[in-house]
């Protein structure tokens, strides 16, 4: 399976008709969060997007709410939106988190989870699959500042589930880096667009 990855595209409409171009070539797309900025602009990017035919995997980042994206690509009919859900896509199993975990200091405009909230919408996570959270997990391609800035709730939830791939976004310093845990691949995928071949 050919997947091109994404995340962060904060309302950069020439990203996403870039991607949009290149997602005819796989077998699935993935956006891992933070689609718009701020709460605003979340419905002309997602208009973009769904000129895509491509499976497409979805999760909210801390720029736009699960609700919010739900109804943005309730009109895309190749989208699957996740929160504490997963979704097949050619015999894989794909699971998603949106939201900023930990809790961030952006204040009320911040769609921010708890990591004891994210661990419960964890529980589901299948083995072997494919996991698109918006935040990394703790200490994997999550450093800004010097700190590290991911999440301990999704990082168990890699070290019990171990999922093939983890696809997440949020640290802009570490756009297309990758790290592992055992087994698993995890990418920051950023605006730009990565491949993976699973």
């Amino acid at each position: 399976m050919r997947l091109l990855l994404s995340s962060d595209l904060h309302c950069d409409l020439g990203a996403a008709r870039s991607l949009v171009e290149r997602a005819a070539k796989a077998d699935a797309f993935v956006c891992a969060g933070d689609l718009g900025v701020m709460r605003t602009g979340l419905r002309k990017t997602v208009d973009v997007l769904a000129a895509s035919l491509a499976p497409t995997v979805l999760v909210a980042g801390n720029g736009e709410s699960y609700e919010e994206l739900a109804v943005a690509c309730a009109e895309w009919p190749s989208a699957r939106v996740l929160h504490g859900s997963g979704c097949e896509i050619a015999g894989i199993q794909f699971w998603g988190l949106g939201g900023a975990v930990p809790v961030t200091p952006f204040g009320p405009w911040s769609y921010d989870l708890p990591e004891d909230e994210a661990a419960s919408l964890l529980a589901g996570c299948p083995e072997g699959g494919v996991l698109v959270t918006h935040s990394p997990p703790l200490g994997h391609v999550d450093c800004a500042g010097g700190r590290h800035l991911g999440s301990r709730a999704i990082l168990e939830a890699i070290e019990r589930a171990r999922p093939r791939l983890v696809v997440c976004g949020h640290i802009h310093g570490c756009w297309t880096e990758e790290s592992s845990v055992g087994d698993t691949r995890i990418v920051n995928a950023g605006p730009g667009g990565v491949w993976v071949e699973l």
